[in-house]
């Protein structure tokens, strides 16, 4: 029988809650229907919050900040813009200190994104890493039959070292190995509205 809302533990749903960022009456919610299981009520916290990502995605995002970090050294700079639907969550100290942990990430990892998402490479650099990748596995004298196979892997593995959002952020300690994409998607679940990194630029000296 499942636990109703009496009987399920508060250190439950505070893990519930710092494991996965979700909202205090979700997680309750989440832990009922698993029956008091943290592993169940987490996946299903996931699959709800895929769907409601998918909802939000589509609302417009007309605000946001503009924010900036400058490296110790003072030689790496990071510009970035991250969007939401309302100035309230724009001002809200939660949204200002995810677009920093951005910047902070742009601006310390040592394979700087050349996008946000994959999906704004353009065709035309990927053709041009598709030929790199498959003239050096033909030079290494790899079959025919296995080239393209071995490009393939190649081209994945590179979208995602040049696509913000699928990067794991530098702060790994800080924050498990979660993606860019991971904790965006944690801020948008948390505060209900859509989150958007709408661009970037990094600087650094001498380049």
């Amino acid at each position: 029988m499942s636990p109703d809302g009496d009987e399920i533990k508060a250190a439950d749903v505070k893990e519930l809650r710092d494991r996965t960022g979700a909202g205090i009456m979700d997680c309750k919610a989440a832990l009922g229907e698993a029956q008091g299981d943290i592993d169940k009520a987490i996946e299903i916290l996931r699959v709800k919050g895929q769907a409601s990502a998918a909802k939000r995605s589509g609302r417009a995002t007309s605000e946001g900040v503009v924010t900036s970090y400058i490296h110790a050294t003072g030689k790496v700079g990071v510009l970035v813009e991250v969007q939401c639907e309302t100035d309230f969550v724009a001002r809200s100290d939660e949204f200002k200190e995810f677009a920093r942990e951005v910047a902070i990430h742009i601006a310390g990892t040592p394979t700087p994104p050349l996008v946000v998402s994959a999906e704004e490479i353009p065709e035309e650099a990927r053709e041009a890493e598709r030929r790199v990748f498959e003239a050096k596995a033909r030079e290494e004298g790899k079959p025919d039959d296995i080239v393209a196979k071995i490009v393939d892997g190649q081209l994945q593995k590179w979208s995602k070292q040049a696509a913000l959002l699928e990067q794991e952020h530098v702060r790994t300690d800080a924050y498990d190995g979660k993606t860019i994409e991971e904790l965006r998607a944690e801020i948008a679940s948390r505060t209900g509205e859509n989150v958007r990194i709408a661009r970037f630029a990094r600087f650094v000296v001498g380049e």
